[in-house]
């Protein structure tokens, strides 16, 4: 491994500076690639890519990065991708910095920018030194999340087409699945969602499958499936729909007929169920009829009491005597069957009694 600092002025780094999708994003007179396969989104917010401009107008030192020097003699980042962005979209106008922008400024205060020198750290070695490096630097200030390391060790013509449906803003995934998928498209949330629904959760074993494919083709079409599939079982949107395990149900249920009308009829009174304390479960239960999805209102302290008296302490199975802490209220009808969480429905059974008549 070698390792030489040199200094880079603001003027070299942007120097050519271009970010598009076909292209990628590069700098450094087309000599730098700023965004490797390896490397994550622009994350930055307004506030952070200001405070990089702030240091450079102060001429504050700015955390030194990393360049691998490839086998060509140019050159990737391994770490500072998101503080180089920052300088050159600002350079570029894409952004103001306390009310101007850089084609605003006097020239002596462009020069100043521009001649602003970075300290940065040319690493030579293997691809897959350059990528330890990677993992192991991260000092940027932005956590790694656990796709964004994924995508660095599954980096290849799979990975850079499935970014660009899922990793992009305003992605073709984004416009699709906004309203039913919660997260962020450039940290990889999308991206990390669907691979868990296609894959039953063993995410690295399928990007290690499709690594070395020439696209994502089949991801891509799966995520479509899933969503027009719950627009069809479900044409009614509700704000609550969002964020639930679409693929997961989607897997389960794909090939069964459902009546859209009763399913949403069925959803309407479950949601004006007092005893349903999770809404957002009502798609799951209308589907598994599984109570867990609806955290069915458990019986509170006063009407286990009463429960309790009523009883004279007397498990309602077992007929044995035990303290109130040793039993659990129980719907007599059950909830399914109509019955509501009130003391007239609660009866007290022991702690055993009670879980061995769940698991029946």
């Amino acid at each position: 491994m070698d390792i030489k600092l040199k200094k880079i002025s603001v003027r070299e780094l942007v120097e050519c500076y271009q970010d598009n999708n076909e292209g990628g994003v590069i700098g450094y007179s087309g000599r730098l690639d700023i965004r490797p396969p390896y490397q994550r989104e622009f994350v930055y917010d307004d506030k952070k890519r200001s405070a990089v401009i702030n240091s450079i107008n102060n001429d504050f030192p700015l955390n030194v990065m990393y360049w691998a020097v490839r086998d060509d003699g140019n050159f990737e980042i391994i770490d500072g991708q998101q503080r180089t962005i920052s300088i050159a979209q600002y350079i570029k106008g894409d952004f103001s910095f306390e009310n101007k922008y850089f084609h605003n400024l006097q020239d002596d205060e462009k020069d100043e920018i521009l001649n602003y020198k970075l300290m940065i750290y040319w690493c030579s070695g293997t691809p897959s030194e350059r990528l330890e490096w990677f993992k192991i630097i991260n000092i940027a200030g932005e956590k790694l999340y656990d796709q964004e390391l994924r995508n660095a060790i599954y980096a290849g013509s799979w990975l850079s087409d499935a970014k660009r449906y899922f990793s992009r803003n305003n992605c073709a995934a984004y416009g699709l699945g906004n309203k039913y998928l919660n997260g962020k498209v450039n940290r990889q949330d999308y991206l990390e969602t669907t691979l868990k629904w296609i894959s039953n959760g063993k995410i690295d074993d399928y990007m290690g499958q499709h690594q070395h494919e020439p696209n994502a083709s089949e991801l891509w079409l799966y995520f479509q499936n899933v969503n027009h599939w719950t627009e069809v079982v479900f044409p009614k949107y509700r704000s609550i729909m969002k964020g639930r395990q679409w693929g997961e149900l989607y897997n389960e249920f794909k090939d069964q007929k459902f009546n859209a009308v009763e399913l949403e009829d069925e959803i309407k009174k479950l949601i004006l169920d007092k005893d349903v304390t999770n809404d957002s479960g009502v798609y799951a239960y209308v589907l598994t009829r599984d109570e867990k999805h609806l955290n069915i209102r458990e019986f509170d302290d006063d009407q286990k009491l009463e429960s309790y008296e009523r009883q004279n302490g007397i498990c309602i199975k077992c007929g044995k005597y035990f303290e109130i802490e040793e039993m659990e209220g129980d719907h007599i009808t059950p909830w399914h069957e109509g019955g509501k969480t009130t003391a007239e429905n609660c009866q007290m059974l022991c702690k055993d009694d009670n879980r061995r008549k769940s698991d029946i």
